[in-house]
């Protein structure tokens, strides 16, 4: 393994954690179904960067495979994306239909 590949696992590993720290952080003060479903994006993300990561060094993997990919490999970087979808989604319902709840008046 050369240094590249060192500072891009420390970089990954290192702003994941903080952002996932910072996450956690936020989750008890919320109730915001948007912002938990951002909380819950980033968690999903780090849990992938480590497993990625596992996999990378040889570690796990191989677990219910579909054809030659297993589900995890599958699953896990779409997870962070579905929630992020999510969020969005209820943040643009909710303008949505504040604006049109305005303008009927």
């Amino acid at each position: 393994m050369d240094s590249g590949e060192v500072i891009y696992i420390l970089s990954r590993l290192i702003l994941g954690a903080g952002s996932c720290f910072l996450a956690i952080m936020l989750w008890p003060r919320t109730k915001d179904t948007a912002w938990m479903l951002l909380i819950i994006g980033v968690i999903a993300a780090y849990v992938e960067t480590v497993y990625a990561i596992l996999i990378f060094f040889g570690i796990g993997g191989g677990i219910l495979p579909i054809g030659s990919v297993p589900v995890l490999s599958i699953l896990l970087p779409c997870l962070p994306v579905a929630f992020f979808i999510a969020a969005f989604a209820v943040m643009v319902s909710r303008k949505y239909r504040r604006s049109t709840g305005e303008a009927g008046k």
